[in-house]
């Protein structure tokens, strides 16, 4: 009985009703599960005549396959050892000649034996330098000034100027300068385009240097030979183009030095320098002086006269009490029938002056100063000539300077209805005159001096 009830339970265990349900019908589906079918031979057995008809086609497909996948398979690594072996040799050429080019352009960035540097992509060192050399503010505390040009920086350094840094487009702008002295600088080569956009020049000659602001005492002048005790001396000129040409014909006429006093332009700005014409390195230019420093740097024995345009109408007033001296009946303009066309409302003991520092002086004295003709005889020693601005004017302390050395007020006649002439060009005419009286004087000393070795 217990074998019968255990053989129906392996029957009901190996099949399994399953019901479904669609609509109205009843879909019955039986699995059964026999171990036969999960069993896998271990050896299939063939007849003797089956066996080589079976196993000869299947053994020969199976070895060409795998000939042609090996043959594939060594072919394609081949390939793939020949195209890594010529990339080795194409990236050992690459770099052997890129090695090359470099050493080449090791051995080309030299000029005369003179390394120079190439500006990279991005290099901003240019733009950084020329922006500060044109403020005051970063000229004066980093002492550094700009040279555009070929002939302004040979001049420079024919002065014995410090450059620090010259940038320039190609080769055969730089040998156009005295690479000699360069030895000590930073050469930058650098795209013309880049120079254009950072020139103020309407045709950039492609060099820019940037040097140490000279000190005046310490520059070589070569004109030295040349020059007169006669001094210049600039109050108020706020024109970069006046001051510019004032220094030049300074430098032409041979003067002992130019005296800046404050309130004038920066000598060492780009205009100046550009109107100046290498005048900075000609002679020596003192900027941002006092009236007292301004006294420092004249000689003992000097007179000081000032240009003033303004003195033509006031020699009415002067004839009266200057009847018997002859040398003052020659400054009155009115004898050669020329009068300025500025008013003038001052008499001989007064002086209009435009500066700011006029309340300082309310209730003194104004400065008493002889009129003179340019012409006339007013060079006769070591003397300075003070020029003021077109709008400020000649300033108080100057008119005191000149009545404290006996000097004079110089007048350049005009026609009637004509203002009064530009600052620059009154300078230039009072400059080259006074060299003229001086040049005079000098031969006249020097012929006495002969006739009395003679003797």
């Amino acid at each position: 009985m217990a074998a019968y009830m255990r053989s129906v339970m392996c029957l009901v265990s190996t099949e399994r009703t399953v019901f479904l349900t669609r609509g109205n019908g009843i879909i019955a589906e039986s699995k059964r599960y026999v171990r036969g079918l999960r069993r896998k031979p271990v050896r299939v057995i063939f007849p003797d005549d089956e066996t080589e008809k079976v196993t000869k086609p299947s053994q020969k497909p199976q070895p060409a396959a795998q000939d042609v996948k090996r043959e594939k398979e060594a072919k394609v690594t081949a390939k793939s050892r020949h195209l890594k072996e010529n990339d080795f040799v194409g990236t050992r050429s690459n770099a052997l000649s890129t090695i090359k080019h470099t050493l080449d352009d090791v051995k080309n960035d030299s000029v005369d034996g003179l390394r120079f540097e190439r500006a990279f992509p991005g290099d901003k060192r240019l733009a950084r330098v020329v922006s500060v050399a044109r403020s005051r503010t970063f000229r004066e505390h980093q002492g550094k000034i700009l040279l555009e040009g070929r002939r302004l920086i040979c001049d420079a350094l024919d002065a014995g100027a410090n450059p620090q840094m010259v940038f320039f487009s190609t080769v055969d702008r730089l040998r156009e300068l005295p690479v000699d002295k360069l030895k000590r600088a930073t050469l930058v080569k650098v795209k013309f385009e880049e120079i254009k956009i950072w020139s103020d020049l309407v045709a950039p000659q492609g060099v820019i240097g940037i040097f140490s602001r000279p000190d005046p005492s310490r520059l070589n002048f070569a004109n030295k030979r040349h020059t007169v005790p006669l001094s210049l001396i600039c109050d108020n000129i706020r024109d970069p183009g006046n001051l510019g040409t004032m220094l030049r014909c300074a430098a032409a006429a041979g003067c002992h030095d130019v005296l800046l006093t404050k309130g004038c332009v920066d000598a060492w700005e780009p205009k100046v320098l550009r109107a100046a014409m290498g005048a900075h390195f000609r002679l020596p230019i003192y900027p941002n002086l006092s009236w007292h420093d301004v006294e420092n740097h004249l000689p003992k024995t000097v007179t000081v006269h000032v240009a003033d345009s303004s003195c033509g109408t006031d020699t009415r007033g002067e004839t009266e009490e200057s009847q018997g001296n002859m040398s003052l009946k020659s400054s009155k303009a009115e004898d050669y029938g020329w009068t300025s066309t500025r008013s003038s409302k001052i008499h001989h003991e007064e002086y209009d002056s435009d500066s700011d520092s006029d309340c300082e002086f309310e209730g003194l004295p104004l400065p008493r100063v002889d009129t003179k003709l340019y012409h006339d005889n007013w060079a006769q020693r070591p003397m300075a000539l003070v020029i003021g601005g077109e709008t400020q004017g000649l300033s108080i302390e100057a008119v005191q300077m000149a009545e404290k050395t006996s000097g004079h007020r110089l007048f350049i006649p005009v026609v009637p209805d004509v203002d009064s002439l530009n600052s620059a060009m009154a300078a230039s005419i009072l400059l080259f005159e006074g060299r003229k009286q001086l040049l005079k004087i000098m031969q006249t000393a020097g012929r006495k001096q002969r006739s009395k070795a003679e003797q």
